[in-house]
């Protein structure tokens, strides 16, 4: 099994930043794929970013230059980098993995954009 634990959420205003984390019990590499999905109030979880087999980048078009997604494979770290957020970013995020027919996510960080 993958274990996934996100970190970095938190309170910012419209505009700002903020950088998300996941770590990984398993070597990025040896994974199908990774990335980011997030669940805003009263919704389901959508995808926002992620890294697939192949080097294909995907970005959700509500995100398109305003997220970055990057790894850090040494530690087994994903990262989400969050810029000029608006309130419709709040959502609770989670770190995604597919791992051979099986997809896990973990237990998610709360990011509240708000004046």
């Amino acid at each position: 099994q993958v274990q996934l634990v996100e970190s970095g959420g938190g309170l910012v205003q419209p505009g700002g930043s903020l950088r998300l984390s996941c770590a990984a019990s398993e070597k990025i590499g040896s994974l199908n794929a990774m990335g980011w999905s997030r669940r805003a109030p009263g919704k389901q979880r959508d995808l926002v970013a992620q890294f697939s087999t192949g080097g294909r980048t995907y970005y959700a078009d509500s995100v398109k230059g305003r997220f970055t997604i990057s790894t850090n494979n040494a530690n087994n770290t994903m990262f989400l980098q969050m810029n000029s957020l608006k309130p419709e970013d709040t959502a609770v995020y989670y770190c995604t993995a597919l791992q051979g027919w099986t997809n896990y996510w973990g237990q998610g960080t709360q990011v509240t954009v708000s004046s």
